[in-house]
């Protein structure tokens, strides 16, 4: 029998293991995908420190994978209705198992808050199979919605990866329109992927503060009017310099991408009088911070969002954006970088300091 290789999280802050295991049976409607990249991203970082409650460890990450279908049983039809074959090279939604019948499903139309919702890399476990990115191949439930993709490269994907249906979620709550000048905290994959696609949504300059200076550098590049550096600049000249781009108004709407809840705050500081903050980077709890009620939000007449996760709707939309030249150019300017399966911990360690712009594992580099 086929032994698969998978980097294997064992717990909160223990070392990624390199582990073999079975090749499944296949149950009906289900597939096996031979995976050519799988994405290390700010979750895995989440995942590695325990900052995420309810993670069945261990687990194999990767909740962002491209790949080819190497084995179906049954029928596999993607949202148009086209049969799925194996050879066939997809991708698919890392989120499984929403119910679509619950309240929030239903009536808020909120699937992301569905309480019966699994992701694949993140809540189901070595105990629920080959359920994770960061291995030679994944089973893919049924259920599981795919998608096939015509692109000239697999990195033409990944470049977006996890952060595009997140921005693309995000611009969709900021409700950006032609004309508007945008604020971007945070230069990270999402806010780098938010200045993307607030420029096409129509802003008309899109501005960044972020850090460190090359992620700055991608972000001018991808199309940030102006950009800086919040290491070498404190929150007061932070707040001066959007004012000083903007007619001393604000920015129309501020997208906070950052994971530091300080930036909450900012945002609103940095959001004109009766303008729009959308929060997207608090995926996990970095506690409290404190802010005027009156000065930041009331008198200001602001309007506050929060924003989770994605939904098939976004992650339907980045592939065909990534399908298509005329968008997808800009996210080839951001850098990647390949690792081998044995050297996932490198990744996920390059990607908790900043040092890499998005890390890919590729299981087919040889092992040392």
């Amino acid at each position: 029998m086929n032994r698969i290789l998978a980097a294997v999280m064992p717990g909160p802050g223990l070392p990624i293991e390199i582990r073999e295991f079975p090749q499944p049976a296949l149950e009906v409607g289900a597939a096996m995908m031979s995976v050519t990249l799988s994405e290390v991203c700010g979750t895995d970082v989440h995942l590695h420190s325990g900052r995420l409650a309810n993670v069945p460890y261990p687990i194999i990450p990767g909740h962002v994978s491209v790949g080819i279908l190497s084995e179906i049983r049954g029928s596999l039809v993607d949202v148009d209705g086209r049969r799925l074959r194996e050879g066939d090279f997809v991708s698919f939604l890392d989120v499984h198992g929403t119910c679509g019948r619950c309240w929030y499903c239903a009536v808020a139309h909120a699937t992301t808050r569905c309480p019966q919702r699994k992701v694949y890399g993140v809540t189901y476990g070595v105990e629920d199979g080959l359920a994770g990115g960061w291995a030679q191949t994944i089973y893919l439930k049924p259920e599981t919605r795919c998608i096939s993709l015509e692109l000239p490269n697999p990195e033409t994907f990944m470049a977006g990866g996890c952060s595009l249906p997140t921005a693309l979620h995000a611009v969709q709550r900021a409700e950006i329109s032609i004309g508007d000048t945008v604020l971007v905290l945070g230069s990270g994959p999402v806010g780098l992927s938010i200045i993307i696609c607030s420029l096409l949504r129509g802003a008309n300059r899109v501005l960044c503060i972020g850090g460190p200076a090359a992620r700055l550098r991608t972000a001018l590049k991808v199309g940030a009017h102006a950009a800086l550096d919040f290491l070498e600049h404190q929150d007061t000249e932070q707040i001066e310099w959007v004012h000083q781009l903007t007619h001393g108004r604000g920015a129309d709407i501020t997208l906070e991408a950052t994971g530091d809840p300080t930036a909450v705050a900012k945002a609103m500081r940095c959001t004109r009088d009766a303008g729009r903050v959308v929060v997207v980077g608090q995926y996990t709890d970095h506690g409290e911070v404190p802010f005027n009620p009156h000065l930041d939000l009331n008198m200001k007449h602001l309007e506050v969002r929060g924003c989770w996760g994605a939904d098939f709707s976004h992650f339907y939309r980045a592939a065909q954006l990534m399908s298509d030249t005329r968008f997808s150019t800009r996210w080839s300017l951001i850098p990647l970088k390949r690792y081998s399966l044995q050297n996932a911990g490198a990744a996920l360690a390059s990607v908790a300091q900043g040092a890499d712009h998005k890390a890919l594992i590729d299981p087919h580099l040889p092992m040392a």
